[in-house]
């Protein structure tokens, strides 16, 4: 089985859908990108792509989370294909450095603003749950709506003045209120980009659909003890076990101006190529963070992408078309999250229609 595995490397491997629960709801806009005919918001608000971590939650299912992806043997699971050679299919110097595939993808779309939060830094995942990987993500957003006459927004930031006293008696009496405006508030819309670092406190606000990519955790450190929806959260889902006390020492309470932090976290993308056929920018890079990278290539034509002795993954965000990968030709269509091993050397994308394919690389 192990060498069947390793001939799927040269190839550009599909994921099958992987849908997860959240405590908030929303996902009629993935269902729209995915072009399954249902738009309807519901408890599987999150589309994790080309995961080999499992979702928490109590009682949910051992292996929420996980991904699948579609092979000429049939469908396998994404974790089991990487165990049978990390190095081929990751990369030898990647896997050495990170022992995984050291991130996590997600499409997001929040019928209802999310539970004021924070992830944690390495730092304080490493001292206090024993993980090499903190949660610092990114938000690129690609649509949104509007729900009840609200436009989509974010909360991001503490504003100047924030103490952990001030902070944590807010929480004690579940002030949400007073919590929301704690936070910079910015109106978003497509194009826009924002990095979460660990530490940082945000909320995603109702209406928004993004890409969000993170480090490979699913630590998540919450505020509100019932959700906008009505829904309430348990102690494990609050402080994932460490307690109280030690959740309110994940926030970082760093008090900024509203232009401060459009500044330090507002990331403008940025133009790395283009031709009379596409443009490649660079959304995140090394400048903003060492945990992974994120360029979009709006299509149409044709465009070579070389290797890196990296795995990346595309996502096909709209178009579609035939990509050309060690002489086999596949065709691809708005909705698909495709795999590429660190094998791989070159890519070549020929798109029928107008594309963007946003392309997701790990650290290095």
């Amino acid at each position: 089985m192990t060498k069947q595995f390793k001939q799927y490397a040269s190839l550009a491997l599909k994921q099958k859908p992987n849908r997860v629960w959240r405590t908030y709801t929303g996902g009629a806009l993935i269902d729209r990108w995915k072009k399954d005919g249902h738009e309807q918001d519901g408890s599987f608000p999150e589309e994790w792509i080309m995961s080999t971590i499992s979702a928490r939650g109590k009682g949910r299912p051992e292996n929420e989370g996980f991904s699948n992806v579609l092979s000429p043997g049939g469908e396998l699971p994404l974790k089991d294909l990487i165990a049978s050679d990390p190095g081929l299919f990751l990369g030898k110097e990647h896997i050495k450095k990170y022992k995984s595939t050291g991130v996590l993808i997600k499409m997001l779309d929040s019928c209802e603003r999310l539970t004021i939060q924070v992830h944690p830094d390495k730092k304080y995942a490493r001292e206090m749950l024993g993980s090499e990987f903190g949660k610092t993500e990114s938000w690129y957003v690609l649509g949104g709506r509007e729900i009840e006459g609200d436009k989509s927004a974010v909360y991001l930031g503490f504003k100047e003045g924030v103490t952990k006293e001030i902070w944590a008696d807010l929480f004690r009496r579940q002030d949400i209120a007073g919590m929301l405006d704690c936070l910079h508030k910015f109106q978003v819309q497509p194009g826009d980009a924002f990095m979460v670092c660990g530490g940082v406190p945000h909320a995603i606000g109702a209406g928004c659909f993004l890409l969000e990519v993170q480090e490979p955790t699913d630590y998540t450190m919450r505020v509100e003890k019932t959700t906008p929806g009505g829904l309430t959260i348990g102690d494990e889902l609050i402080h994932q076990g460490v307690g109280e006390e030690n959740m309110l020492d994940c926030f970082h309470y760093e008090g900024c101006s509203f232009e401060e932090t459009e500044n330090k976290w507002k990331i403008v993308p940025q133009v790395l190529n283009s031709s009379s056929d596409y443009t490649l920018k660079s959304i995140f890079n090394e400048s903003h963070t060492d945990c992974f990278a994120v360029n979009e290539l709006s299509l149409y034509g044709a465009c070579n992408l070389k290797g890196n002795g990296q795995f990346f993954v595309a996502v096909i965000y709209s178009g579609e078309g035939t990509l050309i990968c060690n002489e086999k030709e596949t065709s691809f269509t708005q909705g698909d999250e495709i795999f590429f091993s660190a094998a791989i050397d070159e890519i070549a994308f020929i798109s029928k229609k107008p594309a963007i394919i946003l392309l997701c690389y790990p650290p290095r």
